[in-house]
C-alpha cells in the first residue's frame, strides 16, 4: 500500500512514521508513506499558499493552484483514485471503514490548515472526507497519523502477530477483552486464576464473556448479531438480551 500525504508541516509526521510497528512496516517497504509540501508548488518567491477569503471572516484558506499541482504530481506514483480530505463534515472513522481502506491499493491524505481549504479542491478532486472524531485540530496532520496508523495494522505483515489485530478493540464489532502480565499479584490485586491454569477453552470463554461485560458496560450500542454463545456469556454475568435486538439496549 502506498499513501501520500499533503501537509505544510512534514516534520509534523516524520517522527512518528520512523518508530514502532508503523517505522518497522515502512522500513520492510510493506507500507509506503510519502510527505508532499504544496509549498513545493508555489511559484512565487514566499511560497504563498493561503489567501484571505472571499466575502470576508477571520483567517486564511488554503488556495487551489499547489494543491491541484501537487496532487496531480503524484499521478505517475499513484492511481488517484482515492483522495482523501481530512475534514470535519466527513464520514466518520470507525473500524468498518478501516477495513474498507485497507483493501485500497493506495491513497492521498490531504492536510488541511489555517481555515481549511477552497471548496473547489473538495468538489474536483476529493473523493473522500473522512473525520476522526466531532471536535476541532489546528490541522489534519493528527488526523492523518490516526488514519495511517489504524488502516496499517490491517495490512498483511505490518504487525509480526496477527493474533494482536484480531484481538483489538472494534475487530470482531465489540470492546477488547483486559489484558495481565507479571506479577500475579500486586499490591493486593490478583491475576483472574483462569489466566494462570492453562486451559485454552476455559480462557477463551472467559476472554469473550469479559469483553462482553465491557462492551455492556461502556458501549452497549455495539453488542448487535450476538451468537447464541454470546447470549449465554451475556447471562452469566446477569444480562438477559433477545438475539440481535438493537432496539431492547439501554
Amino acid at each position: 500500500m502506498r499513501i501520500d500525504i499533503l501537509t505544510l508541516f512534514p516534520e509534523m509526521l516524520e517522527p512518528a512514521l520512523r518508530i514502532g510497528i508503523l517505522g518497522r512496516a515502512i522500513a520492510k517497504d510493506i507500507l509506503t508513506v510519502n510527505l508532499v509540501n504544496p509549498r513545493d508548488f508555489a511559484h512565487d518567491r514566499h511560497r504563498t499558499v493561503d489567501d484571505a477569503p472571499y466575502g470576508g471572516g477571520a483567517g486564511m484558506v488554503m488556495t487551489c493552484p499547489p494543491v491541484f499541482e501537487a496532487v496531480e504530481s503524484l499521478i505517475s506514483k499513484n492511481s488517484l483514485e482515492h483522495v482523501v480530505l481530512l475534514s470535519p463534515r466527513g464520514r466518520k472513522l470507525d473500524q468498518n471503514l478501516v477495513r474498507e481502506m485497507a483493501g485500497w491499493k493506495d491513497m492521498v491524505l490531504l492536510c488541511a490548515r489555517y481555515e481549511g481549504m477552497d471548496e473547489r479542491i473538495a468538489e474536483t478532486l476529493v473523493t473522500e472526507e473522512i473525520s476522526i472524531g466531532d471536535y476541532v485540530l489546528s490541522g489534519g496532520e493528527a488526523a492523518a497519523l490516526v488514519l495511517v496508523e489504524a488502516v496499517s495494522r490491517m495490512a498483511p505483515g505490518v504487525v509480526g502477530n496477527w493474533e494482536s489485530v484480531d484481538t483489538d478493540s472494534f475487530y470482531h464489532g465489540i470492546l477488547g477483552y483486559p489484558q495481565y502480565t507479571r506479577p500475579p499479584v500486586f499490591r493486593g490485586k490478583e491475576v483472574p486464576r483462569v489466566l494462570l491454569e492453562g486451559n485454552h477453552e476455559a480462557i477463551r470463554k472467559y476472554r469473550r464473556r469479559e469483553a462482553l461485560r465491557a462492551t455492556w458496560i461502556r458501549r452497549p450500542e455495539l453488542l448487535t448479531n450476538l451468537s447464541k454463545e454470546d447470549l449465554e456469556l451475556l447471562a452469566e454475568i446477569g444480562v438477559h438480551l433477545p438475539p440481535s435486538n438493537k432496539e431492547n439496549l439501554p
